[in-house]
Parts: C-alpha cells; sequence; structure tokens
C-alpha cells in the first residue's frame, strides 16, 4: 500500500505541466544522482535525452525541453529563482554546453542531444530516458512521469518519493479512510494529520503546509497584477488582471496578505463571487502557462482550482478563517487527491483532463465541505460529486501548451467544487446513491476506454480543431 504525504500531492515547482515539465525535471535529477552514485559524474562527456509518446508530441509547448535542461543543470524547481531560468537557457544555448548538477562542464547541443521520439514506451505514456558516455562506459537510465510530478524508474513499481514509512492509518480505499474516522472519532483532516506525523514533525507540517498556502497565494497575486500575452506563440491574453481592476476597484494595499483585506471590503454579489472566483483561478494558470511558479494540485494543468476555492471560503464565505482553516482544507484536499492516484490517474496522458480538473475539483470540494462543517460522509459526498460532473473530460491543448482549454477548464472546475461542497453539506450521506470508490474506479475504466487521441497528444479535439495558425 502506497503512503502518500500530502507533500507528495501538493508540490511546489515551476510550470506549466507537472507531469511534462516538473516530472522530466525531477528525473533529470534521479539520473544526475545515479551518476553520481555510481561515481559517472566527473567522467561524463556527453549526455543524450530520448523524449517518448505524450512527452515526445506535445513536449515543446509544455516546456519538456527545458524542464531536461534545467534538472540537469542542478537547478531546483521550488527554489530556483523565476528570473534565472531564461539566463541558463540562453547560455546552454550560445554556448552549445552543459553544467552537469552545477558541477562538471561538457557539450551540449539541445537541438541534437534532446530527440522527440514519436513512439510510445510500454510501461506510460509520459516515457523519458538518459544516456550518458565517458571514456570506457555508457550508462542509460529510463524514467516514467506518470502525473503530478511524480517519476517512475522502469523497473520498478512505486513512484519515487521522499517517503517510505509506514502511515499509523494506510489509506488505499475513501471506505477506509471513512472507517478511521469513526473509530477514531475525528474529521479527516485529523485523521491525515497523524499520518504526516509519523514523518515530520507538528512544526515541519505547520511551516511546510503554510509554505504551500503563501506559495499558491503569492501565485495568485502575481497573475492578478500581470497583463500581457501568454508566451508560446498563441497569443492568448491574460484576462486575470482586466478581471481583478474592475473587481477590486480604488482600494490601496501593499502585500498578498493586504490585498485579501481589501478584497473583503468589496461588494460581493452572486457575479461578484462568481468573477472572483474566475479571477483567482485564472490568474494562477496564466503564472502556470508562463513558467512561474505554482502548487502542482494535483498537477500544474489544474493547479488554480484548489487556490481559487480556498481563496473563495477566505475572503467571501469566512472572514474570520485562520491558518488552521487553511491547513485543515489543505490535509482533506491533499488526502483526496491521493484517493485518486491509488486508484486511477492524476496524469492526463493517462486518463484525459478528467484526471487533472476533475481530481483538483473533487480535492477543492472536499476541502471546502469540511472547513464549512461537513460530515466526513458529507466530505465524500462533495468530491463524489466534484468528480461525477467531469467523467470522460478530454485533454486536447491546443499547440500543445497548457492555455486553450486548460486555464478556463480551472475556472469551471473552482465553480463545480464549490457547488459540489454545497450540495454535500445540503445531502443526508445516508441518500447518497454513488460512493467515492465506485466513482473513482468509473474514472479509471473511462480513462481505459478513451481514445489515446484525447489523452494529451494534441492529436484530437480542440487541439485539431483549431491550431496556432487559426490563433
Amino acid at each position: 500500500m502506497e503512503c502518500i504525504s500530502v507533500f507528495d500531492m501538493l508540490k511546489i515547482g515551476v510550470g506549466p505541466s507537472s507531469s511534462h515539465t516538473l516530472g522530466p525535471w525531477r528525473a533529470a535529477e534521479a539520473f544526475l544522482k545515479e551518476l553520481k552514485s555510481e561515481k559517472l559524474l566527473d567522467r561524463t562527456q556527453k549526455v543524450r535525452v530520448d523524449l517518448y509518446g505524450s512527452l515526445s508530441l506535445t513536449g515543446k509547448g509544455h516546456a519538456t525541453d527545458l524542464a531536461v535542461m534545467f534538472g540537469l543543470s542542478g537547478a531546483d524547481p521550488e527554489y530556483v529563482p523565476i528570473e534565472s531560468l531564461d539566463v541558463i537557457i540562453t547560455a546552454i544555448n550560445k554556448n552549445q554546453e552543459i553544467c552537469l548538477g552545477n558541477e562538471f562542464i561538457i557539450k551540449f547541443n539541445p537541438a541534437e542531444d534532446i530527440v522527440f521520439n514519436r513512439n510510445f514506451l510500454p510501461f506510460h505514456s509520459n516515457g523519458i530516458s538518459f544516456t550518458a558516455w565517458g571514456e570506457g562506459f555508457e550508462y542509460q537510465s529510463t524514467f516514467y512521469s506518470i502525473g503530478g510530478g511524480f517519476i517512475v524508474k522502469e523497473g520498478e513499481d512505486a513512484p519515487i518519493t521522499e517517503d517510505t514509512k509506514r502511515f499509523p492509518f494506510p489509506i488505499e480505499k475513501a471506505t477506509e479512510l471513512l472507517d478511521y474516522c469513526h473509530k477514531e472519532g475525528k474529521k479527516i483532516s485529523e485523521i491525515v494529520y497523524q499520518n504526516e506525523r509519523s514523518l515530520r514533525s507538528d512544526e515541519e507540517i505547520h511551516n511546510e503546509l503554510l509554505r504551500i498556502w503563501n506559495t499558491m497565494l503569492e501565485c495568485t497575486y502575481i497573475g492578478c497584477h500581470t497583463e500581457g500575452i501568454l508566451p508560446g506563440g498563441l497569443n492568448v491574453r491574460r484576462r486575470a488582471y482586466d478581471t481583478h481592476k474592475n473587481l477590486i476597484g480604488v482600494v490601496t494595499y501593499d502585500s498578498p496578505k493586504s490585498w485579501l483585506t481589501s478584497i473583503k471590503k468589496t461588494e460581493i454579489k452572486f457575479r461578484e463571487i462568481l468573477k472572483w472566483v474566475n479571477c483567482f483561478s485564472l490568474a494562477v494558470n496564466e503564472v502556470n502557462a508562463s513558467l512561474g511558479r505554482v502548487v502542482t494540485a494535483p498537477t500544474n494543468g489544474s493547479a488554480g482550482v484548489i487556490p481559487a476555492v480556498l481563496l473563495y471560503y477566505l475572503v467571501i464565505e469566512n472572514h474570520n478563517a485562520t491558518e488552521e482553516d487553511v491547513k485543515q482544507f489543505l490535509l482533506v484536499a491533499g488526502e483526496i487527491g491521493s484517493l485518486f492516484k491509488k486508484g486511477a490517474t492524476i496524469s492526463a496522458a493517462m486518463g484525459g483532463c478528467q484526471a487533472e480538473i476533475g481530481v483538483s475539483s473533487a480535492m477543492a470540494a472536499a476541502g471546502l465541505c469540511e472547513v464549512m462543517g461537513g460530515s466526513p460522509e458529507q466530505v465524500m459526498v462533495a468530491a463524489e460529486i466534484a468528480m461525477e460532473h467531469h467523467l470522460g473530460l478530454t485533454c486536447d491543448p491546443i499547440g500543445g501548451l497548457v492555455q486553450v482549454p486548460c486555464i478556463e477548464r480551472n475556472a469551471m472546475g473552482a465553480i463545480k467544487a464549490i457547488n459540489a461542497a454545497e450540495l454535500a453539506i445540503e445531502t443526508d450521506p445516508k441518500n447518497a446513491k454513488v460512493p467515492l470508490d465506485k466513482v473513482i474506479n468509473t474514472m479509471w475504466e473511462t480513462a481505459k476506454d478513451m481514445n489515446s487521441k484525447y489523452k494529451e497528444t494534441s492529436e484530437g479535439g480542440l487541439a485539431v480543431a483549431v491550431n496556432i495558425a487559426d490563433c
């Protein structure tokens, strides 16, 4: 049984894609670690990267080639200054060399040493192989980016994570989680917290949850205050800036936190609520689309749903909410995401967009339901409702870019999450017809039945109906 931490499900990284950017980035880091372990890093003279399947088909639009170079250069996606990313790529292209692990310089020509192979490897549609050569050796390693920034090494079953201990409350299915809640007399967030305590101290859990939240908040703030055209060639104009400007009015603030206080003072009617939620979600994913720092929740392509719903709760639903509410929301959301990862997938390349926006909407609905006073059973109902109405959603990004229709889908997912939580709060769980475990299983069966061209290949749907030339 996998023990997936909340911090595995909510990772801090660089956009635009967790599976196509953050995953390959982490795979490159893992490859460097192997070279060091084998005492080959300082002997390496040449490296080649082979991308397969979806990583190849939509890799350019998802900046997979850039991510690989960042990873090989030793940059950390959680902490590298965003403004330094252009500098790294410019230097590699200009000098035709790369500094492996920020230690050893070798010749490297991205046009020749990063190979886009259209064929698929058998284990997963996101395959990536690294080969290193030096005097007297050739070393190769293959990884799979399985969604949400998780990677699996070829020949191994479990994803590479930092957490390998067994939780006091091991959870594979929603029914098991509910059983623990009943037996222990605890909320879902309290059960999840006890699992996290087996890995980290209370202080570490507190600090990491708030670091995740502050990253979400800063990302939203940046998106709301940045105008212009998104990179990539589709000429998509940022919309969060204009929406925010019209909503906020004439107020003064000097930080993300004082900004939240200012929003609480604005006039809030039903249309304004919709606009604010749209604004928050668009803002995050516009930052994501421009290689900004976001939180995978559970993926980069769906990174805007949870922050938008959490901000809705903080600035509209409950002005007295505290950091404890934020932590509670994130703990529940992370656990619901892990149920989908264990029982189905969070990879659009495996399951279509239902695996990204659908899962993020279920996570957000569950988190919102608990902080609004919902019982563990109602939390499950909220997650089920949110996913039920995303089943079958395909992934068909135009130009392979995480922009159209991806950015708007976050806004739709956030609104559905809020409505799902409200429906669940008014529902007697005894009358619910569809258990969460059943909808997770249905999502996986739907994913397996879905035509492969609708799984993040840009070979179907809007991706072929509308091309870059039309834009």
